[in-house]
């Protein structure tokens, strides 16, 4: 079981996330981005597939044409954890400029 980030770790493992938000009413966080077209977010979705799929550990996400809203929280552990962390940064690194918080 993975534990949830709690204090002072939380704050600087989320201090190197940029553009996450937390999400409303639970512990998580979230952030959209948008592609230039379907084909694009797809790709992306399916990078991002296969990595999670080797951690273990899957996002929940939605996807609309250019766009994919991304949330992540560990399940395991009742809220965020490292795992979700790790994951973001691996999510961020292949997106590019193409994340933006949530309108």
């Amino acid at each position: 079981m993975t534990d949830r980030l709690t204090g002072k770790a939380r704050e600087k493992a989320l201090k190197g996330l940029k553009g996450w938000t937390k999400a409303r009413g639970r512990d998580a966080i979230e952030k959209t981005f948008r592609f230039k077209n379907f084909n694009e977010a797809f790709g992306f979705m399916s990078r991002v597939a296969l990595v999670a799929e080797k951690m273990d550990h899957h996002p929940e996400w939605a996807n609309v044409y250019n766009r994919v809203d991304v949330t992540l929280t560990t399940h395991d552990a009742n809220g965020l954890s490292e795992r979700d962390i790790e994951l973001a940064t691996f999510i961020d690194k292949i997106a590019g400029k193409a994340g933006r918080t949530r309108e």
